[in-house]
């Protein structure tokens, strides 16, 4: 039996998104994505055109096709799983989102060769038990805008770094989530 879930909002509404079979991968629930998208059209101010994001686990997709549903102008998906990067490809060329790149590699290696690039939102929801955090948040610091945002879902609430402010967060069964700020450089 496939498994898949569902785009929220935006231009691809409805549109069904296939959950490969590939261990430890969790998708991001309906309502907390809708949640994240709900904080961002308030902070972003409805503006997500000029928005660049990078979803640096992208297991089934959810949170980078929900992004380019929305208008945001890029979305970078990194992603190791061979089944993953098959079925983001797969409904990206069905969609023709021309705004979505995924490149095929592990987390961590990929971030060095993204020195150049910044993003205004980083979606980081990597495999739980395997303490990602609090290491990586300071991981992709360099990658982030002035202002920018990092999602974060874990297992447990993430104490961030000095250099981020916690914006929101909630929680959804086992899942923690949060949206934190990069700090302002004084």
């Amino acid at each position: 039996m496939t498994k898949y879930i569902r785009i929220v909002g935006g231009q691809w509404r409805r549109t069904s998104v296939d959950v490969p079979d590939v261990a430890g991968l969790r998708p991001t629930p309906d309502r907390v994505r809708e949640t994240l998208f709900n904080w961002l059209q308030h902070l972003w101010q409805g503006e997500f055109a000029d928005k660049q994001v990078l979803d640096l686990f992208a297991g089934s997709g959810a949170l980078g096709f929900e992004a380019a549903s929305r208008g945001v102008a890029y979305v970078q998906m990194i992603e190791q799983s061979p089944a993953a990067i098959a079925s983001l490809r797969k409904l990206r060329d069905r969609l023709a989102a021309k705004n979505i790149r995924i490149h095929a590699g592990e987390a961590k290696k990929t971030l060095t060769r993204l020195d150049h690039t910044r993003f205004d939102l980083i979606c980081l929801d990597p495999p739980f038990g395997q303490q990602w955090f609090p290491g990586l948040l300071d991981d992709v610091l360099p990658l982030l805008n002035p202002h920018g945002l990092v999602y974060a879902e874990a297992e447990q609430v993430i104490a961030p770094p000095e250099s981020y402010i916690a914006l929101r967060q909630g929680r959804a069964g086992a899942v923690h989530y949060q949206l934190l700020q990069r700090r302002e450089i004084t």
